[in-house]
């Protein structure tokens, strides 16, 4: 029996060192910049491509770690540098986790390499599901997708909003869309399709300005009978109708096409959450420790020194419930309590709050944009929103450690 460690292997510690750097020596100094202009930071996109760290390569020997630590190492360092690009640069990777939860092993082949392109040709995806009236609702989807039977295709019309990569143009952008097939069997009555780039009838709507994570593109897009072929059924239509049955007749169904993603992503969102507090949580140590009051550094103040303290902490232990999510869901551990969903409610908490007690630290300059800390505590926010809100998170925990649908 192999002895517990937590120590990371030689691989983990290099490619957790080379994001580092690249985060420490590209995305941290331009952060600033594209947090203000508000767009898709498509410079440093290219440079990641160039390297390889944008890639389907770099991503698939990431997903492919069995202690499943690898991903969830490479979203700290990034947001650790800056969350809106880090977005721009791992958006794509949430398109990815829709074919690879839902999809054949023949699907996952064609069109995971497809959403990254290559160094001179970058592609890009995104994931639709949420719609004006169905967010942390999901079995509230009024997007539709009807089966032509007599041309074998799948024609889909409906709106999706809050769209990370959504719409985008400039590159060829494959989105992953959920939609009600039978919209009376609720959650049960979904399926994922496969929206080539390109496709006629997708078009890109309102484009948000947002509080934080400003560098991460996000919109609106509509689906106006939309025709993709019967193939871009993630899973297959054997499997589809199969599963419709089991649902008609009040049987259970294990895997629902919006849930299956988030189970897998959530603790990855975790970690990029864990990103920002540990920057944060740095830059206000650097500070205490320079910045002088009553003739010597603040940190001598036991007022800092214990919020500091507390910062650390509650990084560490989120981190933690972070890892354990990510390993139980690589080894192929069932989730008993809502791991998944507890590690990313603490982080994001945690990084709402640390961000918060770093301006609280270095005080009017922690208000003003000559610090970053102020972006930070912006960027901090949607970690307690997307992906699930903390409140749903604290729901699929009650319900996995009660055995009751509490409502």
């Amino acid at each position: 029996m192999t002895d517990f460690s937590l120590e990371l292997n030689e691989d983990q510690l290099q490619i957790q060192k080379w994001v580092h750097d690249f985060a420490a020596d590209v995305i941290r100094p331009a952060g600033r910049e594209w947090d203000e202009r508000e767009e898709t930071p498509w410079p440093i996109i290219e440079e990641a491509a160039r390297i390889g760290l944008y890639s389907f390569e770099f991503i698939a020997n990431a997903f492919s770690d069995p202690t499943g630590l690898t991903l969830a190492l490479v979203s700290e360092e990034l947001c650790w540098g800056d969350a809106g690009i880090t977005l721009s640069l791992l958006g794509t990777s949430l398109g990815v986790s829709g074919i690879v939860g839902s999809g054949t092993p023949e699907q996952i082949g064609e069109w995971v390499p497809q959403c990254f392109g290559t160094a001179d040709d970058i592609h890009m995806a995104a994931f639709a599901v949420s719609e004006p009236d169905a967010g942390s609702d999901v079995s509230s989807l009024r997007t539709r997708a009807v089966y032509d039977e007599a041309k074998d295709e799948w024609v889909i019309n409906g709106a999706k909003t809050w769209i990370t990569n959504g719409g985008i143009t400039k590159v060829p952008t494959i989105h992953v869309v959920v939609a009600a097939v039978e919209p009376e069997l609720k959650t049960r009555g979904h399926a994922s399709f496969i929206v080539p780039a390109g496709t006629p009838g997708v078009t890109m709507g309102q484009k948000f300005k947002k509080m934080g994570i400003r560098a991460s593109h996000t919109a609106e897009v509509v689906f106006d009978d939309v025709r993709v072929p019967g193939s871009c059924l993630l899973g297959g239509k054997e499997k589809l109708d199969a599963r419709l049955a089991r649902a008609r007749e009040g049987k259970s169904s294990r895997v629902q096409a919006a849930m299956s993603t988030f189970e897998a992503s959530r603790p990855i969102v975790g970690a990029q959450a864990l990103g920002i507090a540990r920057a944060a949580y740095e830059y206000a140590l650097d500070y205490a420790k320079e910045r002088q009051a009553f003739g010597r550094p603040i940190i001598m103040n036991q007022a800092i020194a214990f919020k500091l303290a507390d910062m650390k902490t509650h990084i560490d232990a989120a981190r933690l419930l972070v890892w354990r999510a990510c390993w139980m869901a690589a080894t192929g551990k069932q989730f008993q309590a809502g791991e998944g969903s507890m590690s990313k409610l603490y982080a994001g908490e945690t990084a709402v709050s640390v961000t918060e007690d770093a301006i609280q630290i270095l005080g009017g300059a922690g208000y003003v944009r000559e610090h970053p800390v102020e972006q930070w505590h912006r960027d901090s926010k949607i970690y307690t929103i997307f992906e699930g809100t903390s409140e749903i998170q604290r729901l699929v925990v009650a319900r996995s450690i009660s055995g009751l649908h509490i409502p």
